[in-house]
């Protein structure tokens, strides 16, 4: 009797000395939601991530929620319009303005700047995150358009890769004579064709359709002509791929790489972000070499013409309880060395000095990927990239625009009355979405 009492008086002891600690375990942590969208490897980078901020935090979990982009946009519309976002989401750069257009519709960032190495974002990345003065988004990475070709399939037609657009134009037609009617010079799906026909036109004319500074059309109607008439010569003579052709093919947005006629060089380039270089070569087979060209340039342009902006961000629910948790997990998402050598490429190049650092340093950033980062970081510092206005990627304007074009591609409407659209329904547009 005294021996089990003994024992029960011992066991009552490591109880009291383990309370403590079964305390804690109990006590609820600190949850927050993050949202994004994006492939496996983001995921997977992402979740990773996310463990090694846990870790170094106790207590303080963080819940994820992601998905693919389609879709994406629509959810978070419907949780900012119910109140239910999450605490940290992935935002497109254009959607920081469209949701907040006074500055109030995020946490305002700026003040928890304690919490935030902003000194590791140049002054240029911290404005596009700024609305009315308020810090409301951190970018992530920052991307642009660039020209990459299939060095190996000009090489089989013999043929350069373009440096001018001229030598663009002209491939289209060697390219059907030595491939036949699947070979074009580049794949460009409706959006690319539309952007590149638009660098074209603001070298030649000197503005981008959109005005950066006010919401209204910037280009004159015999400029927004010749855009509907250099997208329509970049989507003929096998140039770029027409959109009816890419329609039949599984639809006219499936990605590039995922393009027979890409995998085998049929189709010998693409104008897209050089945050999707990975993608696009990671299904070529050992017969092609891709390869960074420089950006096409009329003689004489003032502007590059080149599409930039940040290609994601980082942005704060308004109604978190815990904003300053929600600072430091965005402090090292986007600034720790140990988050950016996990996540790698997943997002681009990073914006963050210490995490593009980092990734040099671990060569992580190699070949045709750092071959873009640099001609893109040259023309920036040469003030050769202008801000686009984010109403250019308004949901309802890109809709509107992808509309036009569309009508244009499918022979719908006159060349002369797709520019008066979008002239004058540009304009009104603009200004309803202000």
């Amino acid at each position: 009797m005294k021996r089990r009492d003994g024992l029960l008086a011992t066991a009552a002891l490591a109880m009291t000395a383990l309370s403590p600690a079964l305390v804690r375990a109990q006590e609820p942590t600190t949850t927050l939601r993050f949202s994004w969208w994006g492939g496996g490897n983001r995921h997977d980078a992402t979740l990773k991530a996310i463990a090694a901020f846990e870790a170094k935090n106790p207590g303080v979990k963080i819940k994820a929620e992601y998905m693919g982009f389609q879709g994406y946009l629509e959810r978070l519309s419907t949780q900012i319009a119910g109140g239910s976002e999450p605490d940290i989401m992935q935002v497109n750069w254009a959607w920081v303005s469209q949701f907040s257009k006074t500055g109030e519709g995020f946490l305002d960032l700026g003040k928890y700047r304690s919490l935030i190495a902003l000194n590791q974002f140049a002054d240029n990345d911290i404005k596009m995150g700024t609305v009315n003065g308020k810090l409301n988004a951190l970018p992530v990475s920052y991307t642009a358009r660039v020209f990459v070709w299939n060095r190996a399939a000009y090489e089989r037609v013999g043929l350069a890769m373009p440096a001018t657009w001229d030598d663009l134009l002209a491939a289209g037609p060697v390219f059907q004579k030595k491939v036949g009617d699947n070979g074009y010079a580049i794949d460009i799906d409706p959006y690319d064709t539309l952007l590149l026909a638009h660098s074209y036109v603001y070298q030649k004319f000197g503005t981008p359709y959109v005005n950066p500074s006010a919401p209204s059309v910037a280009m004159s109607e015999a400029a927004l002509l010749e855009w509907i008439q250099a997208y329509k010569r970049f989507s003929s003579n096998h140039v770029g791929v027409p959109l009816p052709v890419r329609t039949g093919l599984g639809g006219a947005e499936k990605p590039t790489e995922q393009q027979q006629d890409w995998v085998v060089g049929n189709w010998a380039g693409n104008y897209t972000w050089d945050s999707v270089l990975g993608l696009r070569a990671s299904t070529l087979d050992k017969n092609q070499k891709l390869d960074i060209g420089e950006f096409l340039t009329l003689p004489g342009a003032r502007n590059s013409g080149i599409f930039g902006r940040p290609s994601l961000m980082f942005a704060g629910g308004k109604k978190t309880r815990n904003p300053e948790m929600v600072a430091k997990f965005m402090n090292f998402m986007t600034t720790d060395p140990e988050a950016g050598a996990i996540l790698g490429l997943t997002r681009g190049v990073p914006s963050a000095d210490s995490q593009f650092r980092a990734l040099v340093k671990a060569n992580t950033l190699q070949g045709i990927e750092l071959k873009a980062h640099l001609q893109i970081k040259a023309k920036k510092d040469a003030g050769q990239i202008d801000l686009p206005s984010p109403l250019f990627e308004h949901a309802r304007f890109q809709k509107f625009v992808r509309e036009v074009f569309e009508a244009v591609a499918y022979g719908k409407v006159s060349d002369q009355e797709a520019a008066r659209r979008l002239l004058d329904e540009g304009n009104s547009l603009l200004k309803r979405i202000k």
